[in-house]
């Protein structure tokens, strides 16, 4: 697994959702990479942070300005 690969995993092993194959190589690419290792640990003091956002606690204005910002940062 490369860190692209597990960049676009982290949600998934967050939530307990990766297949047992995918979770392994998640998990031994954790333990060889700091850089991954550090994106990890940011990944959960934001949610940490920012608490649990669900569809329905964000208004639609501010649900389309998200989505918005995410396409315009992928396709950069």
């Amino acid at each position: 697994m490369d860190c692209v690969d597990f960049v676009e995993l982290v949600t998934d092993f967050l939530e307990g959702a990766l297949p047992e194959g995918d979770e392994q190589r998640f998990i031994e690419h954790l333990a060889e990479c700091s850089g991954c290792e550090r994106y990890l640990d940011q990944f959960r003091q934001t949610i940490a942070a920012t608490g649990e956002l669900t569809p329905g606690s964000i208004s639609p204005v501010a649900r389309q300005q998200l989505l918005t910002a995410f396409r315009d940062w992928r396709r950069q």
